[in-house]
């Protein structure tokens, strides 16, 4: 069985949408902090861009750690603010350092247990255009705007995932 927790009405619906067609999966509305699950009933927990586990928030990761069976996992993913053409973005639209907050991220998670693993990877997309919107989406206008100024032949960018995985 495969259960999605969502708080968002209407991001639930769409995903209940998709969950009635494929058989075992289900979707519940919840959050980090309470998830609609008993007591270590799960063997795997993915969280991924997790804005609940920042530093300074426990109780999504406790919540995470009730739900889950002795020697579960939880496996969070979250941006590399230190490799990739998208770190470089990700500078560029911050309000502080990325890699104060990358710093920071990895202390918290270090300081819970977490093994840390690097993935590089890249954005591909079938036209400039659908990189332009992807950007326009992700960053404010002006940093979107001259990312593809200076890069005027992309259609992709490269982009780097952590991964952190604390064992129950």
């Amino acid at each position: 069985m495969v259960v999605g927790v969502e708080p968002d009405p209407a991001l639930r619906t769409v995903a209940q949408a998709a969950a009635a067609m494929v058989p075992g999966t289900d979707v519940l509305a919840g959050s980090a902090e309470h998830i609609p699950l008993r007591d270590h009933c799960a063997d795997v927990v993915h969280a991924r861009f997790a804005y609940f586990f920042p530093p300074g928030t426990d109780a999504g990761l406790t919540e995470v750690l009730r739900v889950l069976r002795p020697g579960g996992f939880l496996v969070a993913v979250d941006n590399d603010y230190r490799s990739g053409e998208f770190a470089e973005l990700l500078a560029a639209s911050a309000t502080r350092p990325p890699i104060v907050t990358a710093a920071a991220v990895d202390a918290w998670w270090r300081d819970r247990g977490a093994t840390r693993r690097e993935v590089r990877s890249r954005l591909n997309f079938a036209t400039r255009a659908d990189l332009a919107a992807v950007l326009h989406i992700e960053f404010p206008e002006p940093v979107a705007r001259d990312w593809l100024r200076r890069h005027p032949a992309a259609t992709g960018v490269s982009y780097g995932y952590v991964l952190f995985a604390v064992q129950a």
